[in-house]
């Protein structure tokens, strides 16, 4: 009985044999092609480290717009809406206008008066001239009719009261003329000071109507509404940012290279980026500047090498890319998305 066992493992025992060595083959094919694989992709790695430069820390950037009150007052209707498009001089707050509406009509109020009071002096200054004319008339006449009384005198043919008489008429004449003429020249002193009044009240109405038009902000630029912090009804204050208008026209890449990588960047070589929102798509651009400062010579606490122990850190410099070709709008780019970019140096 227990030969025929025997028989039957010995029988099995070749078979196991063989089927290992037909496995055998088809592992070492297999890690054949894996090795190849690898060695493949990474000689194209390495392929690739000659002709680019690679960085992810890199960071789409645009212009921010603030929007401010430039005047106090209270919020009365906000236009705008959370991530709307807006457009150059939209208006997208208004400030409740009563208040500067009274303060420009008390400024036009008070310029018409300040015309009025000049016209006025003009003509008190044409009535004084007249005056004074007609005074320096009758001085002369007097004074001719005082040199004939003096002749008609030394040969007695008036008496002495009459010489008097035509005498002091003539001295109060002559009075009466300088007297007139130093209200004409008071007059004509007075008409330059009432100009400059109005000067003084045309510009206080043009402040005025700029305060007004101040009650209507509208959008320094044109982009996207990226943030609004300011409800009708707010009372708002000079300097207060009330939006952020994201410009849409105006985006750009800023990328932080190694400081061990500048040797082989310069302004005009071309970029390729990736967008990490929208995998597989590649944005074509070129590099238009590198800073003359790393990130960390403008953080708020800058390092200062020359007290304490000494590390040395591979610093980083901001490179400005700019895209050459203009975003589909169906993968439209925003600031502060991450992106990878390479830059081919040779």
């Amino acid at each position: 009985m227990e030969q025929p066992e025997s028989n039957t493992m010995a029988e099995k025992n070749p078979s196991g044999k063989e089927s290992a060595k037909a496995k055998s083959p088809l592992r070492m094919v297999i890690i054949g092609l894996l090795v190849a694989l690898s060695l493949i992709w990474g000689g194209s790695k390495l392929y690739h480290s000659f002709l680019y430069v690679e960085t992810d820390n890199a960071q789409i950037v645009g212009d921010i717009y603030p929007v401010i009150s430039r005047v106090p007052g209270r919020v009365d209707a906000v236009l705008a809406s959370d991530n709307e498009e807006v457009k150059q001089g939209d208006t997208l707050i208004r400030l409740e206008a009563a208040d500067y509406e009274v303060r420009r009509d008390i400024a036009a109020a008070a310029l018409l008066s300040a015309q009025a009071s000049v016209a006025a002096s003009a003509d008190q200054a044409n009535a004084a001239q007249a005056g004074a004319n007609a005074a320096g008339a009758t001085s002369r006449k007097l004074q001719a009719d005082l040199r004939r009384n003096e002749n008609l005198r030394q040969q007695d043919v008036i008496s002495q009261a009459e010489f008097d008489a035509v005498k002091a008429g003539a001295q109060a004449s002559s009075a009466q003329y300088a007297a007139a003429g130093n209200q004409y020249q008071a007059s004509l002193a007075l008409v330059p000071l009432q100009k400059a009044e109005v000067k003084k009240r045309e510009a206080e109405l043009r402040q005025a109507e700029l305060q007004l038009s101040y009650t209507t902000i509208t959008a320094p630029a044109s982009g996207h509404v990226a943030k609004k912090s300011v409800q009708p009804g707010q009372y708002v204050a000079p300097g207060q940012q009330l939006i952020a208008l994201v410009g849409s026209n105006d985006l750009w890449i800023v990328a932080n290279f190694k400081e061990t990588q500048l040797d082989k960047i310069a302004p005009g070589l071309p970029v390729t980026i990736k967008v990490d929102a929208y995998p597989g798509k590649e944005f074509k651009g070129k590099v238009e500047s590198l800073s003359s400062g790393t990130g960390a010579q403008f953080a708020l606490l800058p390092p200062d090498n020359a007290s304490g122990n000494f590390v040395k850190v591979t610093q980083r410099i901001p490179v400005k890319i700019i895209l050459t070709e203009k975003p589909d709008k169906s993968r439209p780019l925003s600031a502060g998305m991450n992106v990878v970019v390479e830059i081919k140096v040779k």
